[in-house]
């Protein structure tokens, strides 16, 4: 069996639910595009995964702290979230396997992606406890879009342009996905669509009221985004945050995501300023993550390390 697949198809297929929740690097206005591909389930080792998260010692609380999830998550049901997440992440797989863009499970670079999830996934019960319940899915789509992403329910993608332009070690791969599944354990995309929904609802009200019609609702939608900004901003720190803790305590290096944002940093040159960007700029992001090492220092001392390491694909 070959492990060759197609490694520049063009994905057309959005990912709306990821892409309304998430201003960072990898998914705002610089990204280049969204989708993934195939996915499998990740049973192996998660039963056993999913005991030694029951059973962590006495240090379990100790990392980040970022408060609870955003009421506003409340007006929109988790279950119809993850149904849509299921039903999007679908038509994507079936778009690339249609280009024949999906890496089969025996490639060295699926293999590496579902060990480091195998390692991340136990510590993601704590956060949500939906996630046990999640059937979480790995894939790796052959574009040289530099993207990865992780919807609500556990479906994640990795695109070979990330892994092959950035040569990501295992830290950093680490890093990553541990940020985006701090996307889905947050319910940011249903943080999002509630307070869509909730501004929406306040907008046409007062439009109504004010008698401005159309033109009122449009001058407020404008208003409703700006509102949104600090709103995503605060996400994206809170992704960090809780990424740099998954990946630490499966034993992958917290100090790697200063690195990854230098390499995403130099990938994304011309990115806007702060004030008008979704995301904290990769400056300040590198200097928060600083800041926060010694909160998961200890966490990764003491955690077990992996047995295995990979290496990046070929530069291409």
């Amino acid at each position: 069996m070959t492990d060759s697949f197609v490694t520049d198809a063009e994905i057309l297929t959005p990912i709306e639910l990821h892409r309304g929740a998430c201003g960072c690097p990898l998914h705002g206005p610089h990204a280049g595009g969204h989708a993934p591909v195939r996915g499998r389930r990740l049973f192996t080792g998660l039963l056993l995964g999913a005991g030694a998260a029951a059973a962590l010692p006495a240090w379990a609380r100790e990392g980040v702290d970022v408060g609870g999830n955003s009421k506003f998550t409340k007006l929109v049901s988790a279950e119809q979230v993850e149904e849509a997440a299921v039903q999007n992440y679908s038509q994507l797989r079936q778009e690339a396997t249609s280009k024949g863009a999906l890496a089969p499970d025996s490639h060295p670079q699926m293999v590496r992606l579902r060990a480091i999830a195998e390692r991340l996934i136990p510590y993601t019960y704590e956060w949500n406890p939906r996630a046990k319940g999640w059937k979480w899915e790995v894939s790796l789509i052959g574009s040289k879009q530099i993207n990865a992403f992780c919807m609500p329910g556990g479906k994640i993608a990795f695109y070979t342009g990330i892994l092959q332009q950035l040569q990501l070690s295992d830290d950093e791969v680490a890093m990553i996905m541990g940020h985006e599944m701090a996307h889905a354990l947050r319910e940011h995309a249903r943080e999002r669509m509630g307070k869509t929904a909730a501004t929406q609802g306040v907008i046409g009200l007062g439009a109504a009221l004010l008698g401005l019609g159309d033109l009122g609702r449009t001058v407020a939608d404008a208003g409703g985004q700006l509102l949104t900004l600090k709103f995503s901003r605060d996400n994206e720190t809170e992704a960090d945050l809780v990424g740099m803790e998954l990946a630490a305590r499966a034993g992958y290096d917290p100090a790697s995501g200063v690195t990854l944002w230098q390499k995403m940093m130099e990938a994304n040159k011309g990115a806007p300023p702060q004030f008008l960007s979704t995301h904290p700029s990769s400056d300040t992001r590198i200097k928060e993550m600083q800041a926060s090492l010694p909160k998961v220092a200890g966490l990764y001392q003491r955690a077990a390390k992996p047995a295995r390491r990979f290496g990046p694909p070929a530069a291409g």
